[in-house]
């Protein structure tokens, strides 16, 4: 009887965010424990980290956004805040044993495959060595900062949402809020109580659906959810079939669509009695058309006597404030930048070569394209949890993360049998789901007439255009024929080399 050969798989994952900690779990839990999780940050949580602004909120609802692996029962909030969020992250890596096979403090600078192996090199120098490495680095963790004439000579304070300095104070300061994304509804709406005047600078309005976000999750509830994990598992998981909707109504023109964008307008209307400025916040686009803002305070807060919203084009900082197109200048102590992240980024800007040193900026020349969220061809044995076409739109990112590495794994039971030495998809199939993804994204809402950072600056739009059982019928068992499998040598002693 011919045996086949064993050798472990050692493994890098680049960063601890959702799909990081989602990765590593998943790896563990099927029995592979050679390896390390490389994280730019000081701690665990990857946007949860990073973000820890003033009304941080997560517009999801707590029971949808946690891990199936890790439920929990008692959040205190029905849409948890960013801090409480950041700790169940760190609580799952705690339970799940992850801290021994962290390293903080290490930004990956270079990833090179030399034809068997990936050498990675972090920011200190310290090198590692795997036989497949898992990008787990997420879509929003470069700040983007405007150039705008005159901010180096600005006398105040400025600040980025994403990396918050919490040794300023806000109290009494006239803050100005540049960015009307979720992030900038969220900070005017916790700064403008205190502030001696807030001004919000937002060339082009969002739509906001109201929702009583500050909503605190009941003792019984927590109580019962505790007492009964079937019960739980139940309310997760319907969950999740509810958050299907939202799919059905961002990727399908029908009635639930116009609902929702019915309830948009509702919103806007209902809040905001005086007619100029409930212009002025009317975009000119189609309500979902954007990246959702939810907020219940937002157009109380743009309402009141301290506040302002501006949508005159910014020309200049001066030392003392914003100067605008109409010629007026705003003194200002303390500028927030509210306006996001490089969406696209991805890896980047490391150093990723894969195969003959063909470069990620190559293989993205005409944007950033995968295989189903998990695979980019030219780069053997690495994997993306969260890449190109990541559902941040329509699907909860924790159920799309653990269903790409279980995906992964299946990969990694394989080569630990011998099966394989390197595997790598082709060309041929990752245009085949790019051009079924193009078509797909025709009647979505995201497709109807707005600029928003869904779209690359190839004018693609970056985002998972399908509902959730297409997505687990393409990520649950690999296709052979979609992938270029090599056996190239003999089996390796899995004693040879580990990550750690």
């Amino acid at each position: 009887m011919t045996v086949k050969p064993y050798r472990e798989p050692s493994i890098i994952i680049i960063g601890a965010g959702v799909a990081g900690i989602a990765a590593a779990v998943t790896f563990k839990k099927a029995g592979f424990e050679d390896f390390v999780i490389l994280e730019k940050g000081s701690d665990v949580g990857g946007v949860w980290f990073w973000n820890r602004y003033p009304g941080l909120t997560c517009d999801v609802p707590s029971q949808v956004y946690q891990f199936g692996f890790a439920p929990k029962a008692d959040w205190s909030r029905i849409w948890a805040t960013g801090d409480e969020i950041q700790r169940y992250h760190a609580d799952v890596v705690e339970k799940f044993g992850l801290r021994e096979h962290l390293r903080l403090d290490s930004e990956v600078t270079d990833a090179v495959f030399d034809g068997n192996r990936w050498d990675v090199t972090v920011a200190d120098g310290t090198r590692h060595r795997a036989d497949f490495v898992i990008a787990a680095t997420g879509v929003l963790h470069h700040p983007f900062t405007p150039d705008i004439p005159g901010l180096d000579e600005f006398a105040g304070d400025t600040v980025h949402t994403a990396r918050w300095n919490d040794s300023i104070v806000t109290e009494g300061k006239r803050i100005a809020v540049i960015g009307s994304g979720s992030t900038g509804v969220q900070v005017v709406s916790a700064l403008q109580p205190d502030a001696a005047t807030l001004t919000q600078f937002a060339r082009s309005p969002q739509w906001v659906l109201w929702a009583p976000m500050g909503l605190r999750q009941s003792s019984l509830v927590t109580k019962v959810l505790s007492a009964f994990p079937a019960l739980r598992d139940r309310v997760y998981g319907v969950s999740l079939w509810a958050s299907g909707i939202l799919a059905d109504v961002v990727l399908r023109p029908t009635w639930r669509r116009r609902l929702v964008q019915r309830f948009a307008r509702w919103s806007l209307r209902a809040q905001v009695r005086d007619r100029k400025l409930r212009e002025t916040l009317t975009p000119d686009y189609q309500p979902l058309c954007k990246r959702q803002v939810v907020s219940g305070t937002y157009y109380q807060a743009i309402q009141a006597a301290n506040a302002e919203l501006v949508t005159e084009e910014i020309t200049e900082i001066t030392p003392t404030g914003i100067r605008t197109a109409d010629g007026r200048e705003h003194e200002i102590d303390l500028i927030v930048f509210a306006t996001g992240f490089h969406p696209h980024n991805y890896m980047r800007p490391m150093n990723l070569r894969g195969r003959d040193g063909f470069t990620i900026d190559q293989a993205w020349e005409k944007g950033p394209r995968a295989y189903r969220m998990s695979a980019i061809p030219g780069f053997p044995n690495l994997f993306t949890v969260l890449g190109p076409n990541s559902p941040t739109g329509s699907i909860s990112l924790q159920y799309a993360a653990e269903l790409t590495s279980r995906y992964i794994t299946r990969w990694l039971e394989r080569f630990r049998a011998g099966e394989f030495d390197t595997v790598e998809v082709t060309e041929d199939a990752t245009t085949r789901f790019n051009d079924a993804v193009a078509e797909a994204m025709g009647p979505t809402v995201w497709n109807t007439g707005c600029n928003s950072w869904y779209f690359t600056e190839q004018n693609t739009i970056d985002l998972w255009p399908f509902d959730r059982k297409t997505m687990t019928a393409m990520l649950t068992e690999p296709d052979d024929h979609d992938f270029l499998i090599n056996r190239n040598a003999p089996a390796r002693d899995s004693a040879e080399s580990s990550t750690r």
